[in-house]
């Protein structure tokens, strides 16, 4: 059995920056929503997958951080998107008090010893904190690549765990996470694996126990800002509270509602989704 969580909003997003501008009949907006359709269609045939779910951010909140310009013509397609979630057989999140990566990140832990694997299907590196050894994993769909924690290892020099407190030095754009000035990937990972924790980082350079090129300025930034860098190491954690009411049973994949899915095509005006291959209930 594994369990799929879909970032839904970076799915729309990706869609929508991958498509011109096309309209259907009624003039509504509706490219991504068709390559939104294509690539949920093609994840319905992962041969492991039987129980899923989707979630998406409240569109104001996280597409004006992403994107000022065309904003309104992605935001209009939100709905949409869910829709089609929803004629697949999805469980649907709409998250407007919480964030669509604390509701994935939740589910991940709440679900993962209860199935062989946990696959969260998302490129934001912010998953990495999720990640527990193989049976939490994130799945980077457009290079087919997965994660698990030998990976995270080896790509940030730090554990799952130590994930924000990592970002918090280094930073991390596409959440808005500038970090300190300094610090790059190797200074940030020999501190964080050596420390654990930014609270435990000595104050003075000379009582570093590893070797770091430029500790001395390193530690100074480090004293001068480390209340800020606790706030973005604190911004960048994931919350595993979210109070998703579903039970693991309920998030099992039976199919699509084949009635839902050819109302939905007539919406997208695109006939040729018909021949999509997609296994109904």
């Amino acid at each position: 059995m594994a369990l799929f969580l879909v970032d839904g909003t970076f799915e729309i997003f990706r869609c929508f920056r991958a498509t011109d501008p096309t309209r259907n009949e009624s003039g509504q907006e509706v490219a991504a929503s068709r390559a939104f359709f294509h690539t949920m269609a093609s994840l319905l045939r992962e041969e492991t997958l039987t129980h899923l779910a989707i979630a998406f951010d409240s569109v104001i909140s996280r597409v004006s951080r992403r994107d000022q310009s065309d904003s309104a013509l992605l935001r209009s397609q939100f709905p949409l998107a869910a829709d089609i979630a929803r004629a697949f057989g999805m469980t649907v999140w709409p998250m407007s008090r919480f964030q669509a990566d604390d509701a994935i990140a939740t589910a991940a832990e709440r679900f993962a010893d209860e199935v062989d694997q946990v696959v969260i299907c998302s490129n934001d590196n912010d998953f990495a904190q999720c990640i527990r050894n193989d049976r939490v994993v994130r799945l980077n769909r457009i290079r087919k690549e997965i994660w698990n924690e030998e990976s995270v290892v080896e790509r940030f020099a730090v554990s799952p765990t130590q994930i924000p407190e990592y970002f918090a030095l280094v930073g991390d754009p596409s959440d808005g996470i500038p970090g300190l000035p300094g610090f790059g990937p190797k200074a940030a990972s020999t501190l964080i694996s050596r420390y654990g924790r930014l609270e435990e980082v000595p104050k003075s350079s000379l009582d570093w126990d590893v070797t770091i090129r430029g500790a001395g300025k390193l530690s100074a930034v480090l004293e001068e800002r480390r209340n800020e860098a606790l706030l973005y190491r604190n911004l960048s954690i994931l919350r595993t509270d979210v109070p998703l009411p579903e039970s693991l049973d309920d998030l099992s994949w039976k199919g699509a509602h084949r009635d839902q899915v050819e109302a939905i095509i007539e919406v997208l005006g695109d006939a040729s989704l018909l021949e999509r291959t997609i296994r109904y209930r």
